[in-house]
C-alpha cells in the first residue's frame, strides 16, 4: 500500500493551477497562426495578447514590455548574451545566469555577499566607476531559488543607473510570491517562468523596458516585437496568462504560507536543535526554508524523506543530479560539511497544515536515526 505523498518542492515547480490547465486545453483547439491577418489568426492573436496583459499586470509592467520565451533560462540567456563589455553578478545567481556570463566575451566581476546571503552593494561603486561609457550590465536575482533570500534590487538598480549601467533581475522565484513592480524597481530587464507560479512548463517571459537597448536574440521573423522570432506557443502562453492572473489574486494569501513555513522551521528546531536554517536572519520569500542538519548529507536526507512520502530537494532542481556543494551556500561562506547537509523545503498556495505535520513526522524519524548513528 503506497503512502500518501506530501509535495514540498514548489520552488522546483508548482502544481498546474486549474485555471491554467483550462486555458491551456482550450487554446489547443484554436486554429490559426497568431501572425495571420484572417479571422482565425486574429482570434489566436487575441489569446496571446490577453495573456501578455495578465503577465504584465502581475509584475507592474506594460504589456508592450513583455516578450514571451520558452522559460526563465531562455530569458536569462537572452540578456546575459547581449554583447556586454562587463557583467556584474553575485556568486548566488542561477546557472542560467552564471553560465552565459562565463561563456560571453564580457569581463565578469563577482560582487561579494554577506553570510546572510545579501549582496554587499556598496562594493558596486568601486567596480562600476571604470565602466562609465562602456556597455555594462548588473544581473541580480530578486529571490534566491535555494534559500529564498531577497536582494535589495531597487537600491542596487539606483546605484547601477548612477554609473550608467544596465540592470537585470531574475524574478523567476519572486513573482507570485511577493509583490513585484517593474515600474518602480528601476531595472531594465526582468525574467519570469510560468511553471514556478502554477502555469505550464516550457514558457516564460522577458520584460524589457522600452528604452532599454537589446538586440533581437532570435532572428527570422517579426514575432514578439521583433526580439524573438518564431511562432508563439499559444496554448502554453494562454496557460501562463491564466496562472499569472490567479497568482496575482492569491498574493495576499501568501501570509498563510509564511505562517506554515514558520511553523515548519519551529518544528525543525524543536526536533533537531543543531539544525541550521540558512539565511534565517535575512528577509526571505514566505515559502522557502533551506535547512542543514550536521552529521548528515543532503542526498541521504532527500532520499529518506522521499521514502517517507515527502518530496523536497537538495539545491536547485536544475542541478539536483549533481554531487557537490551548492555554489549558493559556498558563496555565503557556509562551512562545507554543513553546506553538504542542506536541503530545500518549499511550500505554495496549496500547502496545508497536514503537509507541515507530515514533514515534521518524517523529520523526527530522520533525527532519531541520526541520533542512533551518533550513539
Amino acid at each position: 500500500m503506497s503512502l500518501p505523498r506530501t509535495y514540498l518542492d514548489w520552488n522546483a515547480t508548482a502544481p498546474l493551477r486549474p485555471e491554467a490547465r483550462a486555458a491551456w486545453v482550450a487554446a489547443l483547439d484554436l486554429v490559426g497562426n497568431p501572425s495571420s491577418p484572417h479571422a482565425e489568426g486574429r482570434r489566436v492573436r487575441a489569446v496571446v495578447e490577453d495573456a501578455r496583459e495578465e503577465v504584465a499586470a502581475l509584475v507592474g509592467a506594460r504589456s508592450a514590455e513583455v516578450v514571451f520565451t520558452s522559460g526563465g533560462t531562455e530569458a536569462n540567456n537572452a540578456i546575459l548574451a547581449g554583447g556586454w563589455d562587463a557583467i556584474f553578478l553575485t556568486g548566488l545567481e542561477h546557472d542560467s545566469v552564471r553560465a552565459p556570463a562565463r561563456n560571453s566575451k564580457a569581463r565578469v566581476v563577482e560582487l561579494p555577499v554577506g553570510a546572510s546571503g545579501v549582496v554587499r552593494s556598496a562594493v558596486l561603486d568601486g567596480h562600476a566607476q571604470p565602466m562609465r561609457g562602456r556597455r555594462a550590465l548588473v544581473s541580480l536575482q530578486m529571490a534566491n531559488n535555494e534559500t529564498g533570500v531577497l536582494q535589495p534590487v531597487a537600491r542596487v538598480a539606483a546605484m547601477a543607473k548612477a554609473h550608467g549601467l544596465s540592470i537585470h533581475t531574475d524574478a523567476v522565484q519572486a513573482a507570485g510570491r511577493i509583490a513585484v513592480d517593474f515600474g518602480t524597481l528601476g531595472v531594465d530587464f526582468l525574467s519570469l517562468s510560468a511553471h514556478k507560479l502554477g502555469g505550464p512548463k516550457g514558457v516564460g517571459a522577458l520584460v524589457i523596458r522600452e528604452s532599454a537597448s537589446l538586440p533581437a536574440y532570435i532572428a527570422g521573423g517579426g514575432q514578439e516585437r521583433r526580439r524573438r522570432a518564431g511562432t508563439e506557443n499559444v496554448p502554453a502562453i494562454a496557460g501562463f496568462g491564466a496562472a499569472a492572473r490567479a497568482a496575482g489574486r492569491d498574493l495576499a494569501a501568501m501570509h498563510r504560507v509564511r505562517v506554515l513555513r514558520d511553523r515548519l522551521e519551529a518544528g525543525i528546531r524543536a526536533l533537531t536543535p543543531a539544525a541550521v536554517v540558512v539565511g534565517a536572519e535575512a528577509e526571505r520569500l514566505p515559502n522557502t526554508t533551506n535547512v542543514a542538519l550536521p552529521g548528515t548529507s543532503a542526498e541521504t536526507l532527500v532520499i529518506a524523506l522521499d521514502l517517507a512520502g515527502v518530496a523536497v530537494s537538495a539545491g536547485a532542481a536544475c542541478s539536483s543530479g549533481k554531487v557537490g556543494t551548492s555554489h549558493v551556500l559556498e558563496a555565503m561562506g557556509l562551512e562545507p560539511g554543513l553546506a553538504r547537509a542542506a536541503i530545500r523545503v518549499s511550500l505554495g498556495w496549496g500547502s496545508t497544515e497536514r503537509d507541515v505535520a507530515a514533514f515534521l513526522e518524517a523529520w523526527s524519524h530522520v533525527a532519531a536515526r541520526r541520533e542512533r548513528a551518533v550513539a
